[in-house]
């Protein structure tokens, strides 16, 4: 994570903090343009390493809406630590949107909102089929899935 982290300062982000072993960047940049952002991101990993990764990218604004909309906490007796949230790349197609959220399992739960999916596995994340994989596979964008406490943990990161 250290070399990821110098890898960003050398792009020209600032307060660059690295959170995890997954990929987890908090940066300050003077663009403002996401798309332009993940391009630089993405042309310095495929120079370094020489293959392309999908690059999402978050804000605290965003972090701060996922966070406070999650409709599973509404739920006191739900165990926080079987949720988790897909992150989409941008907005599905609605015709797929809409297939998805037909898709039912008797042991997992999901709610998409816009580009957040709210996922809930009572029975644990390894153990669902609403992984990461299906949701990009069934939805056609790239996408990324971080626990409840990861989340928690970067919007705390960011917002500090």
């Amino acid at each position: 994570m250290a070399e990821l982290k110098g890898h960003y300062e050398s792009i020209g982000f600032t307060d660059v903090q690295t959170y995890i072993q997954s990929g987890n960047v908090l940066f300050k940049s003077s663009l403002n343009d996401e798309t332009a952002i993940a391009k630089k991101i993405l042309s310095k990993i495929k120079k370094e390493y020489g293959f392309d990764v999908p690059i999402l990218i978050t804000t605290e604004k965003i972090l701060k809406k996922v966070i406070s909309k999650n409709p599973f906490l509404k739920n006191p007796a739900i165990d926080i630590s079987k949720l988790h949230v897909t992150f989409m790349a941008k907005l599905a197609d609605k015709t797929l949107t809409n297939t998805v959220k037909a898709h039912e399992d008797p042991n997992d739960d999901f709610i998409i909102d816009k580009q957040s999916i709210y996922v809930h596995c009572p029975n644990g994340y390894g153990r669902t089929k609403l992984t990461n994989n299906f949701f990009e596979r069934k939805l056609k964008v790239p996408c990324t899935t971080r626990n409840w406490k990861t989340v928690n943990r970067l919007y705390d990161m960011c917002s500090a």
